[in-house]
């Protein structure tokens, strides 16, 4: 009981050092962010994400900056059965670009890097079935992602202990097709 007890406090110390070393984007900033993003690539250690990231397709982020820095998200999932929608807030933590989103069991959701007008690199750290993992997503203007902006994404999840045997480059999708909606 000691040795289970002990790792669990040992897991919980590693996540929360985790969560520190994750910086937020240091020019971050909501209005510049909203508008509609592509998912383009994900990779994440969650055991529902590996059991299905081999028949994922493109997603769809509708983000609008709200008061107080928090961001309303209109999501939109192509799946077998049709376009599934989400809606939900992401609650701003601390400063701009560091959110939470009590809805989903995201627990740290981080704009880590960004240029706002073709990719963004966005950090979740999330419970999901009583399971910790993070995801890590590069949000691209297009349906294409620069090489540019793959690398960046490519050169970010190590840092948080992901590797490219559980990235996904997200193929596209015209399922959920969002082309010309604005932000909700």
């Amino acid at each position: 009981m000691k040795c289970v007890l002990l790792g669990q406090v040992l897991v919980l110390l590693w996540v929360s050092l985790a969560w520190a070393e994750v910086l937020v984007q240091p020019d971050s900033d909501a209005k510049k962010f909203s508008g509609l993003w592509y998912v383009a690539s994900m990779v994440s250690n969650c055991k529902v994400f590996l059991g299905k990231k081999d028949h994922l397709l493109m997603s769809t982020r509708a983000i609008k900056a709200m008061a107080g820095g928090n961001l309303s998200v209109h999501m939109e999932f192509p799946r077998a059965d049709g376009c599934h929608q989400v809606d939900a807030e992401y609650l701003r933590v601390g400063s701009e670009g560091h959110f939470r989103v009590p809805a989903l069991g995201y627990l740290d959701v981080r704009i880590v890097d960004t240029d706002y007008s073709s990719f963004a690199a966005v950090y979740i750290y999330k419970e999901l079935e009583g399971a910790l993992s993070t995801v890590v997503q590069l949000h691209s203007r297009t349906q294409e992602a620069s090489p540019q902006a793959v690398k960046i994404f490519r050169d970010f999840c190590p840092t948080v202990g992901l590797l490219d045997d559980v990235m996904v480059m997200v193929p596209k999708s015209d399922m959920c097709s969002s082309g010309g909606k604005e932000a909700p």
